[in-house]
């Protein structure tokens, strides 16, 4: 076991114990695969969001720990304590439980946050020797088999260790141990490693005189792309989101957005979207500066060459998707993805319109009752399976229904205000309710109907109901989708 929260520790459950003990220990336990990468990832994440908002220099500690430099930024938050409490607070409303310490030193830092119990510690200035005194000995980070090794000699805690003179500490265990003393007690320094957090990729262009007219702000644009193209590919970044600020000599800017579907820093693509929108720019007395800033991107890497030279590359629709959602906006952009189900409007769901095809879900689980299916699963659109062009957003209710029960179309029917007369139909299409995802539709029940009125025009209905048990339906009629 990596990690286990705390209501796993109240039941005697321990990090390090083996996971065959902790099943026979506690039944039904909940065990996830840990994810080393993916928690310093986070860390990193954090230690970046530290940088920006409470101090300059942040440092990783380990796999579960932050050092922080408090130097000039605690008044900020009301002093060291009140900063410490902040921290926690926040922490807390993002899921998170921790502690914090606060010393004169990265090393007494260290042992007091992962040595008391308490949940903020704060050591008084030249108190660390004192704050230490008590701790075990391997607090202060040497090494395991010095610890052990110190432990026979009777030497447990770091006052004893503090107060033996150094030389024959240093003959005996090395120079690392007495260093580790002197850090933690500030006698010697510690440097640390700052997390550098990215800065926003712009760039700008200032002119001597103010421009006003849609050419010169278009050429100027012409420039501006090709460099920050280049500094996109020292980043190794593509851009998702760009913003071209264009600052008027009375101080009113205007802005010109733009959002790419997948990342790009081809120039002739960006420059070619910003043309679109230069209309929209007001000068005014004319414009003093123009800046491109990069409000999100993603890395970019080399993409895969269709090896064949007579197999046909897959289109990019890529640039249609961008020049469209110049005009209508990206949200207005979707296409539709299967979803497994058996009511026809769960059935399909919206996707963005580049995400890949959903492949392989996960594994199934040894006692999955779905692994005695050994027929090849059917395609959720089968042509055969004819399905309306238009599906309704919500079954709309039919009036003044005329129908032969159980199993007969309806020869008449009321749909919005407009009277309905039915010359042809197919079914019933029987759909059941999922019972096994709501209780609630145990005994469900839908008939569907293809039908065509004297007009021409088809539709697709349906009936609560199998017309002979109540519990199934209240035999409401339903209209549910148009065919073309």
């Amino acid at each position: 076991m990596a990690a286990a929260c705390p209501a796993a520790q109240a039941l005697g459950l321990r990090p390090g114990m083996a996971v065959t003990q902790a099943r026979a220990q506690v039944h039904g336990l909940d065990i996830r695969p840990a994810d080393p990468e993916g928690d310093l990832a986070a860390l990193r994440r954090l230690a970046i969001l530290a940088a920006r908002r409470w101090s300059p220099i942040v440092a990783l500690s380990e796999a579960d720990g932050l050092f922080l430099d408090l130097t000039g930024t605690a008044h900020l938050f009301g002093g060291e304590e009140g900063m410490a409490r902040h921290v926690v607070r926040l922490l807390a409303r993002a899921g998170f439980t921790a502690q914090v310490a606060v010393a004169d030193s990265p090393g007494a830092a260290w042992a007091l946050v992962r040595h008391e119990r308490d949940r903020i510690t704060v050591c008084p200035p030249g108190g660390q020797a004192e704050a230490l005194a008590g701790l075990p000995i391997a607090a202060l980070r040497i090494d395991e088999t010095a610890v052990e090794l110190l432990k026979r000699l009777g030497v447990e805690r770091i006052g004893q260790l503090a107060a033996m003179p150094r030389g024959p500490l240093v003959r005996r265990f090395g120079a690392a141990t007495v260093l580790r003393i002197d850090q933690a007690l500030g006698r010697m320094p510690e440097p640390l490693d700052p997390v550098i957090p990215p800065e926003a990729i712009a760039v700008c262009q200032r002119f001597a005189e103010p421009i006003a007219t849609p050419e010169a702000i278009e050429h100027w644009l012409g420039e501006l792309v090709p460099r920050l193209a280049i500094a996109l590919e020292g980043e190794g970044l593509g851009v998702q989101a760009l913003e071209c600020i264009a600052d008027r000599v009375d101080g009113v800017p205007q802005r010109i957005r733009i959002g790419l579907a997948r990342p790009s820093r081809d120039p002739a693509h960006l420059l070619r979207l910003l043309k679109r929108r230069i209309e929209d720019v007001e000068p005014g007395y004319g414009i003093d500066a123009v800046t491109l800033h990069v409000r999100r991107a993603a890395p970019l890497g080399p993409e895969p060459m269709v090896e064949r030279l007579d197999e046909e590359a897959a289109p990019d629709i890529a640039t249609l998707v961008d020049t469209l959602a110049t005009r209508i906006g990206l949200r207005r952009m979707w296409r539709m993805r299967a979803v497994e189900s058996d009511v026809p409007e769960r059935a399909a769901a919206r996707m963005a319109v580049l995400d890949p095809p959903e492949r392989g879900g996960a594994r199934p689980r040894i006692d999955d009752v779905g692994q005695l299916d050994r027929n090849p699963a059917l395609h959720p659109w089968h042509p055969e399976w004819p399905k309306p062009a238009r599906l309704l957003r919500r079954p709309e209710r039919l009036d003044h229904v005329i129908a032969e029960l159980p199993d007969h179309a309806p020869r008449r029917f009321t749909w919005r205000g407009q009277p309905h007369r039915v010359v042809r139909a197919d079914g019933p299409e029987r759909i059941h309710g999922e019972w096994w995802k709501r209780t609630a539709e145990a005994e469900q029940v839908r008939d569907y109907f293809r039908v065509e009125d004297d007009a021409g025009r088809r539709y697709w209905l349906f009936r609560r109901g199998d017309g002979e048990r109540s519990a199934t339906g209240d035999l409401s009629w339903y209209l549910h989708g148009v065919f073309g």
